[in-house]
């Protein structure tokens, strides 16, 4: 099972990646250089995004002038709200140009133009539109037909110094926002699928780990029966031990049914580790645990799962040779192994209090706000980023700590905790610090813990004041 701990380690590594590389959207800036062309070229390219809000359904006021309620499926929801979002569109609407003015009269012509076009009819043929289907749509309505109907052109000549010039720079720069907004979107979804990815890649290590054992047993069968075919077999090869390739709790896991119905979604496979096996059954052997339970006078299934749970402790876990070949296999089982181990350890033991009667593997997630956790943390840090940030500049001793040169993990860390105290009221504050406190003294500089315990204090005081915080 997947726990908050691990979660929140998760969406930190993944908030560190995403926002160390992230593209930023940006809105094209006034031009400095106040020529005819580039005065004319801003003014049409703050329309043509205008007209883009309004024919995807956006409103841009509180009156019905500024709304404009399209007769087709041009919603582009995305797309749309990080445009609207944008602070220099947001003050162009609230300046009170956020008319369109030149392309008021043609709105719905432009969209009698845009519904019979072929790059509209195409989009339509998607039954699911991604980000980069819709800027591809408009990017291509700009350069088809803002840029070479007639009507459209002689709307857009209303604008003061109107230039043909100014409106080609208007289209081209219209396609980069575009692209860069979609850009933007991608980089996040990005982002968000790999957060997940990496939680269904950890679910995964736990099964993984199951079936290490059950192969570990399967090698050394295998080599029991074989040394029965010896040329000269000994009196042992003959009548071998088989407690260890016995074990009920193996026996409970190779046949486990969730076990076979995760294998099958989700094919993992031991068969390429022969020596990785060889090595781990060699210290299995080798080791006071399994010496303990074979000289047991008899076994209970008690015992069988004890066995596992000290292999899994003194041999499995340390192994360097698991680490290597979980390195190989996944970038991201090698973090995840102590965690997940643990819950391997807790299945074994839930499997021995049940005796016989299978509890069945841990789910997942323990609950849906559990699966959902880490997503809404990630997007909220994302959106609330500079006001979190300047709680962090807000609150920094100067003296000790100087501002520009705080590692950025601890940056992204102090902002995940300042999200997870005003989004999830019901975990106590405590537990939150703790956790990432954690995580800080693991993976960033040896001081980070200090640093973040010492100006989150500062931090839930400020947001309590404000009713931010009501735990």
């Amino acid at each position: 099972m997947i726990n908050r701990t691990l979660i929140r380690l998760k969406t930190v590594q993944m908030l560190y990646s995403y926002l160390l590389t992230r593209h930023e959207f940006t809105v094209e800036s006034e031009p400095q250089k106040q020529d005819r062309d580039s005065k004319s070229a801003y003014a049409l390219y703050l329309d043509i995004l205008l007209v883009i809000l309004k024919l995807s359904g956006c409103r841009l006021g509180n009156s019905d002038t500024f709304s404009y309620s399209p007769d087709h499926n041009l919603e582009s929801l995305k797309l749309a709200k990080l445009l609207r979002s944008n602070d220099v569109i947001c003050d162009v609407i609230n300046k009170g140009n956020h008319s369109a003015h030149c392309f008021d009269n043609v709105l719905t012509y432009i969209e009698a133009k845009i519904t019979s076009s072929e790059a509209y009819k195409d989009f339509c043929k998607k039954k699911k539109h991604e980000i980069q289907d819709e800027a591809l749509l408009w990017s291509l309505i700009l350069k088809t037909i803002f840029a070479k109907d007639t009507t459209i052109l002689q709307a857009a000549m209303k604008i003061d110094g109107f230039t043909q010039l100014g409106l080609q720079r208007a289209i081209n720069m219209a396609v980069n926002t575009l692209t860069s907004c979609s850009d933007t979107i991608k980089s996040i979804d990005d982002a968000k699928k790999d957060l997940q990815k990496s939680l269904d890649k950890a679910y995964e290590l736990y099964h993984a780990i199951l079936l290490l054992m059950v192969e570990i047993t399967r090698t050394e069968a295998n080599r029991i029966e074989s040394a029965k075919d010896k040329y000269l077999p000994s009196a042992e090869d003959l009548n071998p031990d088989t407690r260890f390739i016995e074990n009920k709790f193996i026996q409970s896991i190779e046949y486990n049914e969730q076990m076979a119905d995760y294998l099958k979604d989700n094919p993992i496979s031991w068969e390429g580790d022969i020596y990785l096996i060889r090595d781990l059954l060699e210290k299995i052997v080798e080791s006071e645990a399994y010496k303990n339970y074979m000289s047991l006078p008899e076994v209970t299934y008690s015992d069988d799962c004890e066995l596992w749970k000290q292999l899994l402790k003194t041999v499995i876990v340390p192994s360097d040779a698991l680490a290597e070949s979980l390195e190989s296999k996944s970038v991201f089982w090698n973090d995840d192994l102590d965690i997940m181990s643990t819950f391997v350890a807790k299945t074994i033991k839930q499997f021995a209090a049940a005796g016989n009667d299978s509890p069945g593997l841990l789910p997942k997630f323990k609950d849906a706000e559990d699966a959902k956790f880490g997503e809404q943390l990630f997007i909220d840090t994302i959106k609330n980023q500079d006001l979190y940030h300047s709680y962090i500049t807000r609150f920094i001793d100067k003296k000790q700590w100087e501002a520009d040169r705080i590692p950025f993990m601890d940056n992204v860390i102090i902002s995940v905790i300042i999200s997870e105290l005003i989004n999830f009221p019901l975990i106590p504050i405590p537990v939150t610090i703790n956790e990432y406190v954690d995580i800080a003294n693991r993976y960033s500089s040896p001081k980070s813990g200090i640093f973040i315990n010492g100006i989150i204090t500062n931090i839930i005081k400020t947001l309590r004041e404000e009713g931010k915080i009501k735990k």
